[in-house]
């Protein structure tokens, strides 16, 4: 689905629930159980398309085509495009140059994928289960679920059954930024002596933060990249979907997040059926979606429904993506239109608005036109014809 703050959700590629493999534009295209989402530079998504053993590229038209690997053929096999495969494929995050990186969950690997579609193995060894850092193939993962790129090349891992947050290096050094293997918990602290409890989702910062959707405690973690660990939101074990600030909100099984620009992380909160924000104080608001009400209907904020979303990403100009697993569809939510009018005194009055293109009319059923000279904030005379104004989307 594609979601636009409330949102307004749009189905971007596929069709509820029907699940499938084709390729094609829009609602003709067909997922299975799409768990991750990432957006380029480009202005295109990637998508893990994990019962398909397969990672999907959408434009930002909706056309879908099949990226690397083959659906439904499972296995490890380095490659390019068909000649590739995966095993369960779980999230996939998008660097600056086009390359895709992959948490191959069933594979315990990560792997990387040229733009060109070559695929090959990073850091991990398939079929291989540990928690060993390491180079390459020397390193070991416990089905991890969870990527994230920074500016710099290095790749961030929600290690999920080891419940750790591992590092992985351009060149595929493994070391373990946070968490202790084997260990779940929900203890705040510095490196091995934090705790997370099957750690599904990340998503890193311009300044190399790590922000962890710590599923099974239910709450958003921030990992510092020194390794310092706090608890941004939720209380551990404390499941529900109140909005609120800090340990005040709650989350039900949050399982994707995405960081933007401006450092508001966006959650998919899994058994709540909806899509979360954080600022960065803390505070949590529910974007899409209404808590319990799982769903397929596009609409604008809590009149929207998913059905167990579990990705999110968050492009340039703010559209967020969803990996909208149980509907098999990828949404796009982008954010509700503003308008608002002021006296600016002297006999004006100022326009301001957002996500729209302002229109205006003699009279309130229209025809509306756009106001092509203006410009956000418009102030202009409270004087002369009466003139009504909208947003158009």
């Amino acid at each position: 689905r594609k979601v636009a703050s409330g949102r307004v959700v749009t189905t971007l590629a596929g069709s509820a629930p029907q699940s499938g493999s084709t390729d094609g534009p829009g609602t003709a295209a067909r997922f299975s159980y799409p768990d991750g989402v990432a957006a380029d530079n480009a202005g295109g998504l990637y998508v893990a398309d994990s019962e398909n053993h397969a990672i999907r590229q959408v434009t930002r038209g909706g056309v879908v085509t099949t990226f690397a690997g083959v659906a439904g053929q499972s296995g490890s096999a380095d490659g390019t495009g068909s000649a590739a495969r995966f095993n369960v494929p779980r999230s996939v995050a998008a660097d600056s140059a086009g390359n895709l990186y992959v948490a191959d969950t069933g594979n315990s690997t990560i792997r990387m994928v040229t733009s060109g579609g070559v695929v090959t193995t990073l850091a991990g060894n398939a079929g291989s289960v540990g928690s060993a850092d390491g180079m390459g193939s020397a390193a070991r993962f416990s089905y991890p679920s969870g990527v994230a790129v920074d500016s710099a090349g290095n790749v961030y891992v929600a290690d999920t059954v080891n419940h750790t947050i591992r590092e992985v290096t351009s060149s595929g050094v493994v070391t373990t930024l946070a968490g202790s293997p084997g260990q779940a918990g929900s203890a705040d602290g510095t490196a091995s002596a934090a705790q997370f409890d099957q750690p599904y989702g990340v998503a890193v910062d311009s300044t190399g933060n790590v922000y962890v959707a710590d599923t099974f405690n239910h709450t958003i973690r921030k990992v510092t990249s020194g390794g310092v660990v706090t608890t941004l939101a939720g209380s551990p074990g404390q499941a529900g979907s109140a909005d609120g600030t800090g340990s005040a909100a709650r989350f039900f099984s949050p399982i994707g997040v995405a960081v933007d620009s401006t450092g508001n992380v966006y959650v998919a909160d899994q058994l709540n059926d909806t899509i979360r924000k954080v600022t960065s104080g803390g505070v949590v608001t529910t974007l899409g979606g209404s808590p319990g009400q799982a769903g397929g209907m596009d609409g604008a904020g809590s009149a929207a429904r998913f059905a167990n979303p579990i990705g999110v990403a968050v492009d340039g100009v703010g559209n967020l993506y969803v990996a909208d697993a149980a509907n098999n569809a990828i949404r796009k939510g982008v954010a509700l239109p503003t308008l608002t009018i002021a006296s600016a005194g002297g006999g004006n009055v100022t326009l301001t608005w957002s996500g729209g293109a302002l229109q205006a009319a003699d009279v309130v059923t229209g025809p509306y036109s756009n106001v092509l000279s203006a410009t956000s904030p418009w102030t202009f005379p409270a004087t002369g014809t009466q003139k009504f104004y909208r947003l158009r989307l």
